[in-house]
């Protein structure tokens, strides 16, 4: 299989948050790269198009919006 992403995405397990009008969700992070992520959560209805994605470990708050939903997983693009 041909990778064609812009950028290469690196396996991890991170805990992070989804913020959306003052509600926070926990999820992991799958994996990531420069241009977006693979984000694992139990409730995917909860999860509005757009969000700020924030990574304690890594003391970061990154604007995405899904461009994927599979089951427990949904795919962001940061912007």
């Amino acid at each position: 299989m041909v990778e064609t992403r812009i950028a290469p995405r690196y396996r991890v397990t991170k805990a992070a948050k989804i913020e959306h009008g003052g509600d926070k969700i926990g999820c992991v992070i799958r994996d990531i790269s420069a241009t977006g992520a693979a984000i694992e959560i139990s409730d995917l209805v909860r999860v509005p198009r757009e969000f700020t994605l924030i990574i304690p470990e890594d003391r970061l708050k990154l604007r995405c919006r899904v461009v994927w939903r599979k089951e427990y997983r949904i795919g962001v693009a940061f912007d």
